[in-house]
């Protein structure tokens, strides 16, 4: 396997940064924390105009067609710079499914819009008390008429105040993977969104339904067959996923290697301690062999190999838990420093954790590993 990138992906590598690192420096990501909209728009009409919103959408559809590799490179310096963008949601996931099993009208009509990033879509999928799987949609898409009606709750739903339009995953039958995808304005008569707060302090809201009728053509794909089409795209997802915490981690352990140097305790720099390099000499295993791991498992999805399915949800687990550990472990060389608002590497700490805890968590991807080498 050939590690290098080509000449095109290290221009889109050092692109992506430039236009990170001029939109979204750490003071804007600070500014942004809590805010009810969360992403800076002047960094989102950037991404439009280079055609890097629908890098990975159907060129027929106004996107660009590119490979998971070339994802991989995005994530991974949208990681470094900690940018807070819309694009999982809406380009990858939302754009996602309606790209693999949308109607070509439902084509024609969002996936251009998403690609040029005049439409943002998000996806309301998680519901209280309820896990990842295909049994933790319990919403009731009752059929009534000509079409459904909701009522219940979603929680967890990145940007829906931006939003457009929500991809909703709801039940629409007693067997476990019979779950159906709609299409909902949250401008519905019966949607309402309440904003909520988390350790990364991103921008996510409760939505919820109360009686909300959404047309039976808002249906995505045939009556059933949500949940693979959700579950199949959720795979190539979570490599992004991995190529994020990837990022994160290379850019948290760049600034924590320089911390080391340039503060000088008893009279030597905190690195020439055997104890504080020997963390720093772990940490810089841990994260070259996640990098190893997602670049493998984006290559293989980019294949089409029959493993790729595995090595997307090992270089989940595995980059975001290498994540987690060495945002950990720079807290503690910072210091009590570390975990004042002013210290940079907290911003990294609570980000990579909910990266941890979202898009499949561990326990969840430990089940799908499990069943790939068991079965």
């Amino acid at each position: 396997m050939d590690l290098d990138l080509t000449e095109e992906q290290e221009m889109l590598r050092n692109l992506v940064r430039q236009v990170c690192n001029d939109h979204a420096p750490l003071t804007v990501v600070r500014e942004l924390e809590d805010d009810p909209v969360g992403y800076p728009a002047e960094l989102w009409k950037q991404l439009a105009d280079l055609d890097l919103i629908g890098l990975l959408l159907p060129t027929e559809y106004g996107g660009s067609g590119m490979g998971m590799i070339e994802g991989a490179v995005m994530y991974s310096e949208m990681g470094r710079s900690l940018a807070p963008l819309p694009h999982l949601v809406s380009a990858v996931l939302a754009g996602g499914m309606i790209a693999r099993a949308g109607s070509d009208e439902q084509r024609r009509t969002y996936l251009p819009a998403i690609s040029s990033g005049e439409l943002i879509a998000s996806i309301a999928w998680l519901e209280p008390e309820n896990g990842f799987g295909p049994s933790g949609i319990q919403l009731q898409g009752v059929v009534e008429d000509d079409g459904y009606v909701l009522t219940g709750t979603k929680r967890h739903v990145a940007f829906a105040s931006s939003a457009q339009t929500l991809v909703v995953p709801v039940r629409t039958g007693d067997g476990v993977e019979d779950v159906d995808l709609l299409l909902v304005d949250p401008r519905t008569p019966g949607v309402s969104l309440e904003q909520r707060f988390g350790v990364a302090s991103d921008t996510q809201y409760d939505v919820a339904f109360d009686g909300t009728r959404v047309p039976v053509g808002n249906r995505v794909g045939e009556q059933g067959s949500g949940w693979s089409t959700l579950d199949s795209v959720m795979r190539e997802a979570i490599v992004l996923v991995a190529a994020q915490a990837m990022g994160g981690a290379q850019q948290l352990l760049e600034i924590t290697n320089q911390y080391a140097k340039d503060r000088v305790q008893f009279d030597k720099p905190l690195g020439a301690f055997q104890a504080i390099a020997h963390y720093l000499a772990d940490a810089k295993t841990v994260i070259d062999g996640a990098t190893v791991l997602v670049w493998e498992a984006a290559w293989a999805r980019a294949a089409s190999k029959p493993e790729a399915d595995k090595l997307a949800a090992m270089a989940k687990l595995f980059a975001c838990q290498a994540y987690r550990d060495t945002s950990a472990t720079s807290l503690q060389i910072h210091g009590g420093i570390g975990f004042t608002i002013e210290c940079d590497a907290q911003l990294f700490f609570r980000r990579a954790k909910q990266l941890q805890l979202s898009w499949w968590d561990g326990r969840y991807l430990e089940e799908l590993i499990a069943s790939a080498v068991l079965d």
